[in-house]
């Protein structure tokens, strides 16, 4: 089971948390700049594995990781899970956000955090693989996208009716409105 999953830049400043297993404000805060210092000091020929921290549960969990440019992409996994199949996940992760973002920086992590989040509950729930197909997340990303822009135009159209009348200028309408002669009373017969 993956316990927790964490991105931060090289200077350890945070840009994605997501903890599977109940901790404290604090503790979440040691686990990062612990996690941090174990995985910086790593050279980067070295095996992506090792054992998980003093706080996120001892020998008995792993740390699996992956640097990519300025970001390191960490998994907290418990022993059942395995290292091989974690940095795969960890690659369909980076490949997905790659393609949805078109070149993902760091900055894509900070200004679109919602759309990161989602991309990782479609991959992982609950700290449980759902999906590791890419093109599965892509297609089920670009369906949310596809109702969040249907929502968009249905909640606007109140906003742009209120625009529309309130750029008609109805006073000068009502003068320009041009009836039909009506015809006049005296044409009609009085039938009593």
């Amino acid at each position: 089971m993956i316990k927790a999953i964490l991105v931060f830049n090289n200077h350890g400043k945070p840009r994605l948390l997501k903890f599977y297993t109940r901790y404290t404000e604090e503790d979440q805060q040691h686990i990062v700049r612990e996690t941090f210092q174990l995985v910086s000091k790593r050279d980067d020929n070295v095996c992506n594995f090792l054992e998980g921290g003093t706080l996120i549960g001892g020998s008995d969990y792993k740390l699996i990781y992956r640097h990519y440019a300025t970001l390191y992409f960490v998994f907290c996994v418990d022993s059942s899970e395995s290292e091989l199949g974690i940095l795969d996940l960890i690659q369909v992760f980076v490949e997905t956000l790659d393609r949805c973002f078109e070149n993902v920086c760091e900055l894509d992590l900070i200004f679109h955090v919602n759309k990161v989040h989602h991309i990782l509950d479609e991959l992982v729930m609950g700290g449980m693989v759902l999906e590791t197909n890419m093109n599965e997340i892509l297609l089920r990303i670009q369906e949310q996208e596809k109702l969040e822009k249907q929502e968009s135009g249905i909640t606007a159209a109140p906003a742009r009716a209120v625009s529309a009348v309130k750029n008609m200028n109805i006073p000068q309408q009502l003068k320009d409105l041009k009836l039909p002669d009506l015809p006049s009373l005296s044409n009609f017969k009085n039938p009593f």
